[in-house]
Parts: structure tokens; sequence; C-alpha cells
């Protein structure tokens, strides 16, 4: 008899994991698809494509079904495309939202549900402090730690005095705080303009402020906008006379079109990041030979973060031979992150925020005559947030 039942409970375990590998791993990618800022959303959607192809489309034998929605660069939207998702589409795992006011505007609805959400770039404050979750996690730090690792470059350079511009919401916020937060010097002005689907893009009268401010340092901040700011900042005549600095700013996405226009503003200026197309390792080197191969470009710091999303799922999926219902162990499995990321090693912090290392980098003419990052140093080693001592974790549901 005890052998009848073991051989019984054999069989159904059997056909249990037979029918769960038939079940698709169903991840919900929110981007930007349309507006100007769709440049990002392309970057970040092709890396997760990549990433589910360099993956041979499966997580722990079982097959990765993607399915893509459009924020349309609006909180609401993206509100209603992340209860899409979870409710008509029933996904096991949400990411993209490149935009913090998208994020925070999805946050509630996805953790209510119980859904694990991994966003590949946006990290607002208050979801690393007082609203950190246990099923929420980011592929890059939070907002004001890259700027915390620019302000300790301008302290290495000596600078005196900086003005501040960025756009007037979460993440222009953060990044202005990060930067003032380790910058030892003068703030001798700060701009924050208007952003969303309407945003300014005339900042003559901000950048005839730079130049009456005295300051030495001009800090700047405008996702998918580099062009507009860039342009403009050719003409005022700044360069020079004001060293630029930037964040989240000038990349892969935008060198080509400003070195096509020759945008000559953005040579020689400085920002930091935590990745960049020559971070030595087998992983990197092979994304950048295939996304460049495959989509005729090179990848953005948003692609590389994209690309390691799939990557922790992947590993999430294979600790658990592909069972999600236990959230405690999804939980430990995603924090263990157990795969080999394009930045070398990814470890997350207490509110499962990145450390990542931060390098300094200078915009340059390359041996190729391409535009690009060059002369890294490592300024910010394994870089917290200061939000982290606020977060008491929430389990996951």
């Amino acid at each position: 008899m005890k052998y009848v039942i073991r051989a019984a409970l054999a069989l159904m375990t059997s056909v249990a994991t037979s029918a769960l590998a038939a079940e698709p791993i169903k991840i919900g990618l929110i981007t930007t698809q349309t507006t100007p800022a769709a440049v990002i959303g392309r970057d970040v959607e092709d890396a997760v494509k990549l990433s589910i192809e360099h993956a041979g489309g499966i997580a722990a034998g079982r097959p990765i079904s993607l399915i893509v929605e459009d924020d349309a660069l609006k909180p609401d939207v993206g509100r209603q495309k992340t209860e899409k998702l979870i409710r008509q589409d029933k996904v096991d795992f949400l990411t993209g939202y490149i935009w913090s006011n998208v994020l925070l505007a999805s946050r509630k609805s996805a953790l209510d549900s119980g859904t694990v959400l991994i966003s590949t770039n946006a990290a607002p404050s208050d979801m690393a402090g007082k609203l950190c979750n246990g099923n929420f996690y980011t592929m890059r730090g939070q907002n004001d730690v890259m700027p915390m690792a620019l302000g300790e470059e301008l302290n290495k350079r000596d600078v005196k005095a900086v003005y501040t511009m960025a756009p007037n919401y979460a993440a222009g916020q953060d990044v202005v705080k990060g930067l003032l937060a380790t910058f030892k010097g003068k703030v001798a002005g700060q701009d924050f303009t208007k952003w969303g689907d309407d945003p300014q893009l005339d900042f003559s009268a901000e950048f005839s402020k730079v130049a009456a401010s005295g300051a030495d340092a001009l800090f700047a901040f405008y996702p998918g906008r580099a062009a507009a700011f860039m342009t403009q900042f050719d003409q005022s005549g700044l360069k020079g006379k004001v060293k630029l600095y930037t964040v989240y700013t000038l990349d892969q996405i935008a060198l080509p079109t400003l070195q096509k226009s020759n945008t000559v503003g953005a040579l020689g200026s400085v920002l930091t990041d935590y990745w960049y197309p020559d971070l030595d390792n087998p992983e990197n080197k092979r994304f950048v030979t295939d996304f460049r191969q495959k989509y005729g470009r090179d990848p953005s710091n948003y692609a590389a973060a994209a690309y390691d999303a799939i990557q922790l799922i992947k590993s999430a999926a294979e600790k658990l031979n592909g069972d999600f219902s236990n959230k405690a162990a999804l939980r430990q499995a995603l924090e263990a992150a157990d795969f080999k990321s394009v930045r070398g090693r990814l470890v997350f912090g207490k509110n499962h925020m990145p450390l990542d290392n931060f390098y300094a980098l200078e915009v340059v003419n390359g041996k190729d005559g391409k535009w690009e990052m060059g002369s890294p140093r490592l300024v910010l080693e394994r870089g917290q947030d200061p939000y982290a001592a606020d977060c008491k974790m929430a389990a996951a549901n």
C-alpha cells in the first residue's frame, strides 16, 4: 500500500511539473513607444528581446512570453497598462518603467496585486525608503546615487560653484538633491523646468542666468531631450566658460545625433554612470557585440539595465525550478541575483536598490572618429542611497 501511495504521489508530482513546464513565464514590459522619448523606450525593448534571445527563449524549461505596453510618457496611461497586464494578461513579472512619475502612479496597483515589479530604470526616493516593498526591485541605483558620484567628481576637480538645471518631476528633484548631498562648493543657482508630454524645451532664459551666475560648472539632467538641450547650450556661448556635467542625459542614444549635427558642446563634458560599453567583462562584451550586430547601434545604459532584468528573472526561475508559488522563496532567489551581470556583479541593498560602482566618463572623439564615453575612472564604489535607512521592507504577498 505504501508503495502504491508513493507511486501515486510521484505521478501527481510529475504531471504537475509537466503542466507547469508547459506554461509560459509571462513578463509584462511597460516602456515608451511614442513621443520623442521613444528613443529610450526602443533601447529598453530591444535589450529585453535580446536578453530573452540569449536565454534561448526559456527559463527553467518554461517558455518566456513578453507582452509590451506603451506608457505614452503619461502616468495615468502607465497605470492603466499596468492594471491591464495584471488583470487581463496575468503576468508573472512586471518590468520596464523608465520614468519615476509613471512608476509612482503604477506602484500601488502592481504591488497590491502581489506581482513582482522590476524597474529597469526609475528608482524614486520614496520607493527606496518608506515605500520599499519585498516585491519591488530596480536594476539601476536609486535616482540620487549617480549624481552623488558626480558631486564627488566635481570635488576632485575643485569646482567652486555649480548651477543646476533639471525638469520639475520626481527624478529631477532627486538627482539635484543627490548632487548637492556630496558637492562641497557653492550653489550659484537652480532651475526646475516644466516636464511631461509638453515639456519646456526653450532654455535661453535659464542659460542667460547661468552666464550671469558666476558658476564655473553647469549640472544638467534632461533624459531623452539631450538634442534640444545641447543645441541651445552650443548657441549660448557658455562652452569654454562653464564646464558641463550631466547624468542620464548624454549617452549612446544621444551622442550619434549630436555628432551628426556637429553639436560640439557635448565634447569634453563629464558624466557619471554605473555602466559603459567598454566595461571589461565577458557578459558585457557579448551583450554589446550582439546588440550592435542585431540593431546597428550601440546600446545605452538603459539597455544594459533592461538586459540584466531578464537575466535576473531567469536566475530566479532556475533556482525555483520555474515554480513561483512560494513568494518568500522567490524573493530570496531574486535578492541573490545569482547571474553574471553586464556590470560585472549585481548586488542589491536592503531596499532592493543596486549597490553599483560608478565611473566618471568624458565625452571624447574616439579613435574611429565616433563620439564616445572615454577616460573611465572609478569615483564611487558600491554606492548606497541615503533612503535605505527608512526602508522597513514590506513582506512579499
